[in-house]
């Protein structure tokens, strides 16, 4: 079930019904990333250079590769900011656009089944800036882990497994039962959502793809929670 709603999911990025939702999603992601990357840069220029060159007063001119080696190591260092920032940026956006993906979704692919509702644009926005502040935390969290050895990697898929699970599928359940009811739901299958979270880890992990994880991620917690529901409605 699991791999059969990331296999739907993966085919929706390539549908030509998805192709708007794909390009907001994707537009939203990239502006959000080049808007932090000049705002961090400008920070650490306006900040910390003048702080080292107050801590280094009076260098030598052959100790000007140093202010080169602290670019360097300034660049690395926003690299990994955004890197952290990925997840809570791609929740944000998919909070704002996965109404109109699941819609396409949901019209394509369950046509016999209810139309979801679209969440309001305040609680969408509220949702999304939620889930925005519990991924950072979490990702700092796993930051720290990271430093750990035996335990790095391990940390970033499962604290990003467990919280990227956890929001896309409530932010699919919310479009047919309460944000309660969408808890209790997500409670009920914990194990898969897990295990769904972790190949939404996966899929954020590689560069440039990663881009494309709002939508991918939405599209596939939609089949999944959908499939869920059928199954549960089968048992009675």
């Amino acid at each position: 079930m699991i791999f059969e709603a990331a296999r739907r999911g993966a085919a929706n990025l390539l549908s030509p019904t998805s192709r708007s939702a794909l390009f907001k999603s994707l537009g939203l992601t990239i502006l959000i990333l080049i808007g932090l990357w000049f705002g961090l840069s400008g920070t650490f220029e306006h900040y910390a250079m003048p702080w080292l060159e107050q801590l280094v007063p009076g260098l030598p001119d052959w100790a000007g590769w140093l202010g080169f080696v602290a670019g360097i190591v300034a660049g690395f260092g926003l690299a990994l900011a955004l890197g952290i920032l990925i997840a809570p940026i791609t929740a944000i956006v998919a909070g704002l656009f996965l109404d109109d993906i699941a819609e396409v979704i949901e019209r394509e692919d369950y046509p016999a089944d209810p139309p979801g509702r679209a969440m309001p644009l305040g609680a969408a926005i509220t949702q999304s800036a939620q889930f925005m502040l519990v991924v950072i935390a979490g990702n700092i969290f796993a930051l720290f882990l990271m430093l750990i050895p035996g335990i790095n990697i391990a940390a970033f898929f499962l604290v990003n497994g467990y919280l990227l699970g956890r929001e896309y599928f409530e932010f699919a359940a919310m479009r047919f039962h309460s944000p309660q009811e969408a808890r209790r739901l997500r409670s009920r299958n914990s194990g898969s959502v897990f295990l769904a979270g972790l190949i939404i880890a996966a899929f954020l992990s590689v560069p440039i793809l990663n881009l494309l994880t709002p939508m991918f991620a939405a599209s596939m917690m939609v089949h999944l929670f959908k499939m869920t529901e059928r199954r549960r409605l089968a048992r009675g």
